[in-house]
């Protein structure tokens, strides 16, 4: 979709359908928009429509305004609003015109501008919330549109905030259709080919293969992958825009996780696609940051593979080695996030990161805590956790804090090597966070856990149903803050 800022009157703006935001019970700043259609939007506001918050109204224009359709779209309570809820609306109004088959459409943003929001936080929800995902479906429904107009005086920062919200909107994007593709299609293999894609000037991409992290140590990585025909690849990212330490990135890559050995159960395991969530969530974020030339310097590791059962496949009670040394005793097969996370952030050390911060899809104790509403996150230094808060504030994709209490060491404990996988379920959210933070030490680390927002059922105005692409947005805010 293209996206054009013009220096015209809204009213003088040729288009299929021109849309007006409200915020509840206002009518006012569209007392002088024009005669006739003041006339038409404000008998329409006192008896079909109200401004609640994502309400929406399509009628017909006056025929002497270019626009041939108004649709009115509510922004709730004036007192109320929010950078969300225009980005609700910008879902909401978008996909509800895709599908009445507009092809060009255009925003006022006096009243936008009148509550000091952005057209650009309008624009950031119709480009998310367009996404689809119809590569295996045969009959493709081909509506779509084709241009957004947005008619206001052209300015650099108005530019700039719509090249920032278009860029990032193409990550999310990507992202989610990596996440959404079907396991068989996005093996480790294809994975690293996604991540090879990206390579440019400013982005190097380097893939590790099974005998490299066989040399190099990786036991706990390498026992995940023993049960999968699909060679398992360690994915390495480099960005340099800047000359301080990298921060590190690390995404969970498990391409699909049967769960091993301690197998889980048949109902819901097609879903199990989207293990590589953190994975794709790095890859979005080197995607927009390679292309935006943010001055960060970054690295990223995904330790890709298959977790699936078979003659090779790692057994509870086994005791494998980490790139570290410390010895690891398997107790569940099904925690093997945890494992392969723990070699990558090994890795990661070698780049001397001035922080490493790991996304993953890590445990189902998270969506039962938080639902699908909140990123888990804990980690060892109050300063990076508060910008991030701050990002996720910003945002709204927003993460809650759990604790990571010194006590929880006791659960990992083994009785035959340097720490065991799982403490059991008694606080499995906070013990599996636990167990990397040993691997962290002293190094500057957060972790969030994105297993209960990086794939919803129930779509939500700017996020179909399936893969969400959660954690992009969070980071390139955080990163935006950190130069």
């Amino acid at each position: 979709m293209n996206i054009y800022i013009k220096n015209i009157k809204e009213l003088n703006c040729a288009c299929d359908a021109l849309i007006l935001p409200f915020t509840e019970g206002d009518f006012g700043l569209y007392n002088n928009i024009g005669s006739t259609t003041s006339g038409l939007v404000k008998k329409l506001f006192s008896k079909e429509f109200h401004g609640k918050q994502n309400e929406v109204l399509l009628v017909p224009s006056p025929e002497d305004i270019k626009p041939e359709r108004i649709l009115l779209i509510g922004l709730g309570k004036k007192d109320e609003i929010s950078t969300e809820k225009v980005r609700q609306a910008g879902g909401k109004a978008a996909v509800y015109l895709r599908d009445m088959g507009m092809k060009k459409i255009a925003l006022s943003s006096r009243v936008l501008s009148s509550l000091k929001m952005s057209p650009a936080d309008f624009m950031e929800g119709s480009l998310l919330g367009l996404y689809t995902f119809k590569r295996y479906v045969e009959e493709k429904n081909n509506k779509t549109i084709d241009s957004f107009v947005i008619p206001s005086k052209v300015s650099k920062v108005l530019k700039d905030d719509i090249h920032w919200i278009k860029t990032i909107a193409s990550s999310v994007c990507f992202t989610r259709d990596l996440i959404n593709t079907p396991s068989n299609d996005m093996t480790p293999s294809h994975l690293a080919n996604a991540a090879l894609s990206l390579e440019r000037n400013n982005l190097l991409v380097k893939v590790l293969e099974k005998k490299d992290a066989e040399k190099l140590g990786m036991g706990a990585y390498l026992s995940v992958a023993k049960g999968s025909k699909e060679p398992p690849k360690f994915i390495l990212l480099e960005y340099k825009g800047a000359k301080r330490a990298p921060l590190a990135l690390i995404g969970k890559s498990i391409t699909f996780d049967s769960g091993g050995i301690s197998l889980k159960p048949a109902e819901g395991m097609e879903k199990m696609k989207y293990d590589m969530a953190g994975g794709a969530v790095v890859l979005g974020i080197f995607k927009a940051v390679s292309e935006l030339k943010l001055p960060v310097n970054l690295v990223g590791v995904l330790p890709a593979a298959e977790n699936l059962i078979g003659g090779f496949a790692a057994k509870p009670g086994d005791v494998v080695r980490a790139i570290n040394g410390k010895s690891v005793e398997i107790i569940n097969t099904d925690a093997e996030g945890r494992l392969v996370i723990a070699d990558a952030i090994g890795y990661a050390k070698r780049f001397k990161p001035q922080a490493i911060i790991d996304i993953a899809t890590l445990t189902g104790a998270c969506s039962i805590a938080l639902g699908n509403e909140a990123i888990a996150m804990m980690g060892n230094n109050r300063e990076l956790i508060n910008k991030i808060k701050k990002s996720a504030d910003k945002t709204y994709e927003r993460v809650w804090e759990m604790p990571l209490f010194d006590e929880y060491k006791e659960y990992l404990k083994s009785d035959i090597a340097d720490i065991k996988n799982t403490g059991g379920k008694n606080g499995s959210l906070v013990t599996s966070a636990y167990f990397l933070y040993e691997f962290a030490g002293e190094v500057p680390w957060v972790h969030l856990d994105i297993a209960g927002t990086a794939w919803i059922e129930k779509e939500k105005p700017y996020m179909p149903k399936g893969a969400s692409g959660i954690g992009i947005r969070l980071m390139l805010n955080l990163l935006k803050e950190l130069k």
